[in-house]
């Protein structure tokens, strides 16, 4: 024990102080720096110019020292300003830095500065659950996707947990520590978790590991999303809170960094290993009436809070895909009052084709008249309205729906804005009904929050509701590379937290949320942000346990409430896959639209897809630009619109998720 204590006060003292002499200080105990500080993609090790780190011993030559030529013994390098230097070189009398690098564990000597020094390297592995070694530059950890569980009667063989890590420490029996730290840092370097005194264990050592040496090993540990599953009595000693894009940092006990791994995505998917991906959330929160209170949080900064809170929940569960939505402080978010009724939708819902008659509007206190003509299906009706409405000097444009389950054809919405481009007011006639055809219906949409907003239904899900389209569909911002959230204060009739609407369904609203706050109130008894975003990126309309064994831990799981760690919080490793691949670069049906469309551009939204849109069940459960093809669709689009004419959607493909490299720690921003 005392010549480990000499040892490591020998390390620091060549760190912080100046050299002590070989005669005084014994062997000097380094790491082998084999993890990749300055996020390149190539081990510090082998690095032809290396950075400042802990790792590095740093040698101070004795007053009046000759710059003799080294000789270097093999598993160390010395480096000079960074720059290794080969044996039998000469160390330039004017090097500011002049420092050694272990590059293999073991015991050797080198003369410099006319003294010989010896040194003793050590060092820190990774390895999997299968005891499979992890490349800490090449390869990186991943949070927990595992309910929390015992462990073996062996502590320290091997199981079946994919995301679990070991710590392996290799060294001569007098050089290697009895414990070590483990912290958890941010992408910004801040400290997030720590871990102390974790205990190594006797173990036998890997065949490729040189005689005499010996080995310790940890308990296995487990990067955790958040503090329930920190905290949770069966695994709290090995578990450390961690995120997406920052690292697990190895120390010596109260001491300084030896290596550290970052966190990624799973190493082994379908798709080979995840990195980071990033998607962009754009919040809009909704007033209950025109300059109301926010939907919550009593004021605008406590909206603002609870928020960040709900995407920081997001982002520790995505988080085990690899998944982020960004800095919460960096969240884009907007308050709105709710639309005046701007929206117009031929054939309401269920879309029968006409008998002959007239719609009759008013718009802006205009009368404006279009005739109907009989068996004009709705979106023939609909350009006939707004080819009346634009001959009154108005912009219009035409979003197309879905064919709805109990629907004869897809109604169409006509959107109605002033020439300025503010929301154009649309109201009944002064006198009659909207419609005077027998059988061709046609209903103003308008908004009213004050009892809750009328959600979709099984029947309608792949449309939405005339209120939720006038609501969304004011609001569409034509970027479809993020996914729209939508905070409103209720939805009418209780038992609806949440709603989302994908791609997948093929309707006219895609990518867009809406959650209340009984969703917000839910909290981590149900995530439901995190699992109506699980809906968007996996452009999957249904849940696991619609169709296959219930298992409540699952994110997607239908109807789950607990806020446990074994609550409906995990994402598997298929889902993460199914995520890259249907929102990912990669696949070619990511984009989304609100199927808005200048008349003279003809329908929009596709064929109208049999799936229904997605939902939260019934009992509440308790930085990157857009891509360049984003910005050319939007260009084309606002050169085909009139001026002042909103920007909607284009219909071309557009991924949700951009690769999001590690960078290194401390300099993402």
């Amino acid at each position: 024990m005392n010549g480990r204590l000499t040892a490591l006060s020998v390390f620091l003292g060549a760190l912080l102080g100046p050299q002590r002499s070989a005669a005084d200080a014994g062997p000097a105990l380094v790491v082998v720096d084999q993890d990749d500080d300055d996020a390149d993609g190539v081990p510090d090790g082998e690095q032809a110019r290396v950075p400042p780190s802990p790792e590095l011993l740093a040698l101070r030559a004795s007053r009046g020292a000759r710059q003799a030529p080294a000789a270097i013994p093999a598993g160390l390098r010395l480096l000079v300003d960074g720059s290794p230097v080969q044996p039998g070189s000469a160390i330039p009398a004017g090097a500011r830095r002049v420092e050694l690098q272990a590059v293999r564990a073991g015991r050797g000597e080198i003369d410099l500065f006319g003294q010989t020094q010896t040194i003793s390297a050590f060092e820190v592995r990774a390895l999997d659950g299968a005891g499979r070694r992890i490349d800490m530059a090449r390869s990186h950890a991943s949070l927990q996707r595992t309910p929390p569980d015992r462990l073996g009667d062996d502590p320290f063989g091997n199981l079946d947990d994919p995301d679990a890590i070991r710590l392996l420490v290799i060294g001569a029996p007098e050089d290697l520590p009895l414990t070590l730290d483990v912290h958890s840092a941010a992408p910004s370097g801040g400290v997030i978790d720590r871990l102390s005194g974790v205990p190594l264990g006797h173990v036998p050592c890997p065949p490729d590991v040189a005689p005499g040496l010996v080995c310790g090993s940890t308990r296995p540990l487990r990067a955790v999303a958040d503090d329930i599953d920190r905290n949770h009595p069966m695994i709290a000693e090995r578990s450390v809170k961690g995120e997406v894009g920052g690292a697990l940092v190895v120390a010596l006990p109260e001491g300084p960094k030896l290596q550290m791994i970052r966190i990624a995505g799973p190493r082994t998917s379908p798709l080979g290993p995840l990195g980071r991906t990033r998607a962009r959330l754009r919040i809009l929160m909704v007033r209950p009436r025109a300059g109301g209170p926010p939907p919550m949080g009593g004021n605008d900064a406590g909206a603002i809070a609870i928020a960040r809170a709900e995407v920081e929940r997001a982002n520790a569960l995505w988080g085990a895909c690899g998944v982020s939505f960004g800095p919460p402080e960096e969240l884009d978010i907007t308050f709105v009052d709710p639309p005046r009724p701007h929206l117009l939708a031929i054939g309401c819902d269920h879309g029968l084709p006409a008998s002959g008659g007239a719609i009759r509007v008013r718009v802006d206190g205009h009368e404006v008249t279009a005739a109907i003509r009989p068996r004009m299906r709705p979106d023939a009706a609909a350009r006939a309205v707004a080819a009346a409405i634009g001959a009154a000097g108005f912009s219009v444009r035409l979003s197309d729906n879905p064919v709805i389950g109990a629907g004869a054809h897809g109604t169409t919405d006509v959107l109605v804005r002033r020439p300025g481009g503010a929301l154009a007011t649309i109201e009944p006639p002064a006198s009659g009904a909207l419609s005077t055809d027998a059988t061709l219906t046609a209903c103003i949409g308008a908004v009213e929050l004050d009892d809750g907003l009328q959600h979709f239904s099984d029947t309608d899900a792949i449309a939405g509701t005339v209120e939720e389209r006038a609501l969304i569909k004011a609001f569409d911002d034509g970027d479809p590379a993020t996914v729209d959230v939508v905070m409103v204060p209720s939805f009418a009739g209780g038992g609806r937290i949440g709603e989302s609407f994908i791609f997948a369904d093929g309707g006219a609203i895609r990518n867009t949320i809406i959650e209340d706050r009984a969703g917000l109130r839910a909290d981590r008894a149900s995530f439901a942000l995190s699992h109506e975003l699980g809906h968007v990126l996996l452009d999957e309309p249904g849940h696991p346990d619609d169709f296959g064994i219930d298992t409540p831990t699952r994110l997607m799981d239908a109807d789950a409430a607990n806020a446990s760690a074994y609550g409906p919080r995990r994402l598997t490793v298929d889902e993460c896959a199914r995520a890259i691949r249907q929102s990912g670069a990669a696949e070619p049906r990511l984009g989304r639209q609100s199927g808005a469309a200048d008349p003279r551009l003809g329908r929009q939204s596709g064929a109208a897809d049999p799936r229904l849109g997605r939902q939260s069940g019934a009992p509440p459960r308790p930085g990157e630009p857009s891509p360049r093809g984003a910005e050319a669709a939007r260009a084309r689009t606002a050169a085909e619109s009139p001026p002042g004419a909103p920007v909607f959607r284009p219909s071309g493909p557009v991924p949700l998720l951009a690769p999001w490299p590690l960078a290194p720690l401390g300099r993402e921003r």
